[in-house]
């Protein structure tokens, strides 16, 4: 079992910045790729950004490549997720997730959750 904890999100205006984490409460490095995804009220969960058990690999929608960067800390159990430029429809709950596949881009490849951060990106 794996928990995992979200932080870091709020209200910011277009063309800011913010930095999300994701707390582990065991290691994951060797295990788990983890990723990032969002969701929209009556929209499916979308697939953000995910980054394999060493930190080496990272994979990312094309929403967000080139605004968006994930990067882990493996000694402390921590995921990040760097979100620049956002724009307002970048407003969406966001979800730490954790998979024993590298690379996955599917949700139903995550076995772990955490429970959300709200971002939300005024015009």
């Amino acid at each position: 079992q794996v928990q995992l904890v979200e932080s870091g999100g709020g209200l910011v205006q277009a063309g800011g910045s913010l930095r999300l984490s994701c707390a582990a409460s065991r290691r994951t490095g060797s295990s788990f790729a983890m990723g990032w995804f969002r969701q929209v009220p009556g929209k499916e969960r979308e697939f953000v950004a995910t980054i394999s058990g060493s930190g080496r690999s990272t994979y990312y929608a094309n929403s967000v490549k080139g605004r968006f960067t994930i990067s882990r800390d493996n000694a402390n159990n921590t995921v990040y997720l760097q979100m620049d430029s956002l724009k307002p429809e970048d407003t969406a709950a966001y979800y730490c997730a954790a998979s024993t596949y590298s690379g996955a881009t599917s949700s139903f490849l995550y076995a772990y959750w955490g429970q959300g951060t709200q971002v939300t990106v005024s015009s």
